[in-house]
């Protein structure tokens, strides 16, 4: 179950996002200023926030940048109810990956934070998706705050996957990857992804598997 921090002062508005979103199985977290919000922010791990910029102590725009800069890589959505231009791109440049005017629909939100949960937050040699981060440079994987030891093809494997989302993999554009070396891997793929799924289990790893699709290839899943 992905877990949210939302960052709003309003009760009403608050209340009601939080009820639509724990309807849909998500679970909320809910900070009405900064001061909680930074409480919370380092106790618990979140999956995306959803910020509010015009809060009572302070502005959800510095908050973004002060998370930005703090390394958190975790999608952040604003809430605005500005519709000038220029607030919307301070946002996006403190760090936000998207932003919804005030007032909204359900719909919209719900659209809004699918799509930022599929995408992989990339920056220099770290990749985030979920809980998963990927550090490139020294080829090591992260999951709930435990380190899953891969080794060269079951890293090189895993990145790919990682760097795809949620989205499908075709066993054809992996194997196309994974052959740059020339190497032949087709009938050792499948016997990779087990061993990958075996380390994770064996990490006792809760927040993500790789799911096959049949006939297709694989993908990437958040619980």
């Amino acid at each position: 179950m992905s877990h949210f921090l939302l960052v709003e002062d309003d009760p009403i508005l608050g209340a009601g996002i939080k009820m639509n979103l724990e309807m849909e199985k998500y679970q909320i977290s809910w900070a009405k200023d900064l001061h909680s919000a930074r409480e919370m922010q380092t106790q618990n791990q979140y999956d995306l926030m959803l910020l509010d910029l015009g809060l009572p102590d302070g502005d959800g725009i510095h908050f973004c940048r002060e998370l930005r800069g703090s390394g958190t890589r975790f999608p952040i959505i604003m809430l605005t109810a500005q519709a000038d231009e220029d607030t919307v791109v301070a946002g996006l440049s403190a760090g936000a990956n998207d932003y919804i005017r005030k007032p909204f629909g359900n719909r919209e939100l719900l659209a809004r934070i699918k799509t930022a949960l599929r995408e992989p937050a990339t920056e220099g040699d770290r990749i985030r998706f979920g809980n998963v981060l990927i550090l490139k440079e020294q080829r090591r994987v992260q999951i709930d705050d435990k380190t899953v030891d891969l080794n060269r093809r079951e890293f090189d494997i895993f990145t790919y996957l990682v760097n795809h989302g949620d989205n499908i993999v075709s066993r054809e554009n992996l194997l196309q990857f994974l052959d740059r070396d020339g190497e032949i891997l087709d009938r050792t793929l499948d016997s990779h992804i087990s061993h990958i799924r075996a380390k994770l289990k064996k990490s006792e790893v809760t927040s993500v598997t790789i799911a096959s699709v049949y006939g297709i290839g694989y993908r990437l899943e958040k619980r």
